[in-house]
């Protein structure tokens, strides 16, 4: 790949992030923070941090994506700083960990800083007040990075300890811990709505579903350290960048390694980033350089090749940049080839060797090509042959031929053969049916004696009559449950014609239901789905789209009756809903409610919270997130109450009072500790008191003070 631009930053570029006003931001390992414009690498602007970052292999600085906000470790590690980018002021300073700060984050939509350390920990910080407003599941050791989705809904943890904690921001709850790896986790991306992309260690990446928390795929081909990983705007392909320089090229559908040295630079990899609106891929280094490269790079040569019918040209080009093959220019070779193939085979068929040698024209200088119509030609020797003895009835020696050059099958001679086997099955089929019919469908099938894959069908037919008898009644009167338990009990049946108009009538309830879908006539939907869950092929896919369409249709029936409390829990239920319009704008009404209430939990106004948060407290898929923000709120109370110098017993009413609502939290632990250097002699023993839960946590237990009774 050739270098379109670059620019020299002379210090590790250690973030390279587009944010939502499409400027470039760079920052290096001296925190020196730059704006570029992302189409010329033009300045636009910047500042200084003043703090120099040794080590770098994990996320130690992080940009919010509206340009607000920017995180950093100090340069001791000790503790992660939140600055006001437009002030150059810091908001906050976080030091609650046991050991140093590893990495931090701040969301996409910008509403919390995240910092994670060694000791396990990650504090979610409020970035308008800097207060911690929770936490997030611990790690037994240290955690390497921190990614979100797109959409802000999905939080995932990669740690030293092997394995990856999924969070729901939507619903304020843990998901689940993956493990599979072998090695500590280094990094993750999150791609395609629902997919998870981890590499640890050894260099060892895994492709994850994180609603299913199953592993779908290990990557091949890795053999050097993975230090960047990125994903390209339409998540079509992964780039990974590695400490040698390397960059490898994944396509994210196939997860087929389409090249192992993609690009080559002489530094290690500091940072990637993709900018979708230019298709370019951004490149940040070890010794200070800002790459730009076009990943279509060579398109319009592919174009003006491509009118010449240089067919290998083309090829070779798409050798040098293999994302080449994915353009509508390169396409249309592997559409002429198809068709030059298929009327080839038919010239062969009619022994014109000459008219296939001028349809193959075009593509003979191709290697690939090249073998394939060299051994079509190879193939079609015997043809004449074929066709004689189909023509004589030989047919135990035509379909032995048949076999030995399975693209004879292709022929409308086979095809045929075919045709007049399927039909004479069918009248056998009846004659074994009726009380002395055995005779006569042997006479029919006679021809077929000696032909072993239609032997095998003889013989069953012969034997297992009976079954088969039972099994066409079944596929008669539609019941497809007792269709598929004889299918599962005897394959054999796989074999009949039956087989193939039960898994036709499969296919064709499944187009039907899509219509039916596109169509808005969810009922006969429904009914169309119900049948197609017996058919083992959809089960899976039938029960979910039914599962779906009931959620569907019970939020927007909710949306039009104005029942917010069931619109929200069926958002809770099914993440598509929050992209539909309905979703979006009472998500976006959420999101403004919990900012304004954030506010007043920020002073510990309960009261406030509560006001602004009333509509929502009879959906149960909000009461984890409600549960958080109280939590916060009473937390201030007490370190208020604490700055104050409130007497003990009140300050241990309401340690008493937060440990009943919300149990043993991260905060309380802190609180609880600085409370007891202040009064040593408290008799206040945590690990005896009552405790609670978040999950627990119900709207009825909320009071205007954590310090009350």
């Amino acid at each position: 790949m050739k270098l379109l631009h670059s620019k020299s930053i002379v210090k590790p570029v250690i973030l390279l992030q587009i944010i939502s006003d499409q400027t470039l931001v760079a920052i290096d390992s001296k925190t020196t923070v730059r704006y570029f414009h992302h189409k010329s690498l033009k300045v636009s602007g910047g500042f200084k941090v003043k703090i120099e970052h040794e080590r770098y292999k994990t996320r130690v600085v992080a940009h919010s994506q509206n340009g607000e906000y920017l995180a950093s470790l100090s340069a001791n590690s000790k503790e992660a700083r939140l600055y006001n980018v437009q002030s150059k002021q810091i908001v906050t300073k976080i030091d609650r960990h046991q050991g140093e700060v590893s990495c931090v984050g701040i969301d996409p939509l910008s509403r919390y800083m995240f910092s994670c350390g060694d000791d396990g920990k990650t504090f979610a910080i409020d970035v308008k007040s800097g207060k911690l407003v929770f936490t997030l599941p611990h790690h037994a050791d240290t955690i390497n990075d921190i990614v979100f989705t797109k959409n802000g809904n999905w939080i995932a943890l990669a740690s030293y300890d092997r394995k990856i904690s999924l969070f729901n921001l939507v619903t304020m709850s843990p998901k689940d811990k993956l493990a599979a790896h072998s090695a500590p986790v280094m990094k993750l991306s999150f791609f395609d709505k629902n997919k998870l992309i981890s590499v640890d260690k050894n260099s060892k990446a895994i492709i994850w579903n994180i609603y299913s928390s199953k592993v779908l795929h290990r990557l091949e081909g890795i053999h050097d350290d993975i230090t960047q990983i990125c994903i390209s705007g339409d998540d079509q392909f992964l780039f990974l960048g590695t400490k040698l320089g390397y960059v490898l090229l994944y396509d994210l559908k196939t997860y087929e390694l389409l090249s192992n040295r993609y690009i080559k630079i002489v530094s290690s990899i500091t940072a990637l980033e993709f900018d979708a609106e230019l298709n370019y891929l951004l490149v940040g280094t070890e010794d200070g350089f800002l790459m730009q490269y076009n990943i279509y790079e060579g398109e319009e040569k592919l174009k003006e090749l491509l009118k010449n019918k240089d067919f290998d040209a083309m090829r070779k080009l798409a050798d040098e940049n293999p994302i080449l093959t994915y353009t509508q220019a390169y396409k249309l070779i592997d559409n002429l080839w198809e068709t030059a193939l298929k009327q080839a085979k038919i010239a062969l068929q009619n022994d014109d060797k000459n008219r296939a040698m001028l349809l193959f024209e075009q593509f003979k200088d191709i290697p690939s090509k090249k073998k394939i119509i060299q051994k079509l030609f190879k193939d079609y020797t015997e043809f004449k042959k074929f066709l004689q003895l189909a023509k004589e009835g030989k047919l135990a020696l035509a379909y032995s031929i048949a076999n030995t050059y399975p693209v004879y099958k292709e022929s409308k001679v086979y095809q045929s053969l075919e045709k007049q086997w399927k039909k004479a099955f069918l009248q056998a089929q009846k004659y074994v049916l009726k009380p002395k019919g055995i005779d006569k469908a042997k006479e029919i099938l006679a021809p077929y004696r000696g032909i072993s894959e239609k032997t095998k069908l003889i013989q069953e037919l012969f034997t297992k009559g009976n079954v088969y008898n039972r099994f066409q009644t079944a596929l008669g009167q539609k019941a497809f449950r007792t269709c598929f338990e004889l299918i599962k009990r005897y394959p054999f049946l796989k074999e009949f014609p039956d087989y193939d108009l039960l898994i036709s009538y499969g296919d064709k309830l499944y187009m039907q239901a899509h219509r039916r879908i596109k169509e808005n006539k969810i009922s006969t939907a429904l009914k169309l789905l119900e049948e197609l869950e017996f058919f083992s092929d959809f089960h899976e896919e039938a029960k979910m789209l039914f599962q779906e369409i009931q959620t569907k249709q019970k939020f927007f029936q909710a949306v039009e009756s104005n029942d917010i409390v069931t619109a929200y829990n069926m958002m809770a239920i099914s993440e598509d809903l929050l992209e539909t319009d309905e979703g979006l704008k009472l998500q976006t009404q959420w999101n403004k409610d919990v900012s304004q209430a954030n506010r007043y939990a920020a002073k510990g106004n309960a009261k406030g919270v509560y006001k602004v948060l009333k509509p929502y407290m009879k959906i149960e898929s909000k009461y984890t997130f409600l549960a958080t923000i109280f939590g916060w709120c009473y937390m201030v109370q007490l370190e208020n109450a604490l700055q104050n110098n409130v007497s003990q017993a009140t300050l241990e009413k309401g340690i008493k009072n937060y440990i009943l609502l919300f149990g043993e939290q991260d905060q309380i632990e802190d609180f609880f500790q600085v409370f007891k250097e202040k009064y040593p002699k408290s008799k206040l023993n945590f690990e005896l008191l009552k405790k609670g839960s978040l999950s627990m946590w119900r709207p009825s237990m909320i009071v205007k003070s954590i310090l009350d009774e």
